[in-house]
């Protein structure tokens, strides 16, 4: 079995390009959503919580239903501004400069400048945007009733191509060379090559696929329908294993160690050994739909509410 050392990580050179960043191949760094340079538990009330991304320093959390995403001093949980975007925005992602958010009921995402939150522009995607993945250049987004995904540069806004890969895509993650997405209705997900869109392999999982992560060497797959998460070893697809998690597992994020997944049916998230699948907790939050990691903490969106978790 591999073992990964990689917390706490080595530095990494960040290549700015248009203003954006990029992980030189380093699959830590990949794996951590690191695109920003190097560098206690509570809840914060928002309201209703969808996806949420962290920019090195303030947490970004998309608000469904009143059309916004909200800006977070992550050390502090302090709001910092709350910014429209498009309608029922679901996923977040950060590009190294801007946030992106998928707007699910208007077909479209919004780039924000992190720095102030202004509006850098909207651009239309597939039907029912629902995921989002940044591989160092480009956005790629998830079009969950066109059975495709969409590739942006995230420099420009550009569509660089619409690639099909099955039914119902539902999450997104790059592992340093390719897109992984999972397709909700076939309970598989298909590996498609970054650089050209052409599919490479689909695997079975578990039922009712939703978030997928990378952790440097392997996929993670949450299986809602049949409450357990799936790793793949991400060179080849090969099962290394399945593991239980709590009722309607959706969300879910890496630490550098740990896999955490959010359990919307029981409102619980359950923290899982990255190297082995053992439990290593379950902790109580609202009701959690999805994760994501600050290089300390682990925050918690809660779809109806009390806002955001910090674990």
């Amino acid at each position: 079995m591999q073992t990964l050392n990689i917390w706490p990580l080595a530095p990494i050179a960040i290549i700015l390009s248009g203003g954006l960043a990029s992980a030189q191949s380093n699959p830590a760094q990949i794996a951590l959503l690191k695109w920003f340079p190097a560098y206690e538990s509570a809840t914060f009330g928002i309201g209703s919580s969808n996806g949420a991304a962290f920019d090195g320093a303030n947490m970004w959390v998309a608000n469904g239903l009143t059309n916004t995403v909200t800006q977070l001093q992550a050390a502090t949980g302090k709001v910092l501004g709350t910014y429209a975007v498009g309608l029922y925005p679901t996923a977040v992602a950060f590009d190294g400069a801007n946030i992106w958010v998928s707007n699910n009921q208007s077909n479209s995402v919004s780039k924000l400048e992190a720095s102030t939150g202004n509006l850098v522009g909207t651009y239309t995607v597939g039907p029912l945007p629902t995921a989002l993945a940044f591989d160092g250049g480009n956005i790629w987004v998830a079009n969950s009733n066109g059975d495709a995904v969409t590739k942006i540069q995230a420099a420009t806004g550009t569509v660089v191509g619409t690639y099909p890969v099955g039914a119902t895509p539902a999450g997104l993650a790059f592992d340093g060379q390719n897109i992984w997405v999972s397709n909700y209705s076939e309970n598989k997900v298909t590996k498609v090559r970054a650089s050209t869109g052409a599919v490479l392999g689909k695997f079975s999982v578990g039922s009712s696929p939703e978030a997928v992560i990378f952790d440097g060497a392997n996929i993670w797959v949450a299986n809602t329908g049949s409450n357990n998460v799936t790793k793949l070893v991400a060179s080849t697809g090969a099962i290394v294993g399945t593991y239980s998690a709590g009722s309607i597992p959706q969300g879910m994020a890496f630490d550098g160690a740990n896999v955490w997944v959010a359990n919307s049916g029981s409102n619980s998230v359950t923290k899982l050994l990255a190297s082995t699948g053992a439990v290593l907790g379950t902790f109580t939050v609202g009701s959690p739909n999805y994760v994501a990691f600050d290089g300390a903490n682990i925050w918690v969106t809660n779809a109806f509410g009390p806002g955001v978790s910090k674990l």
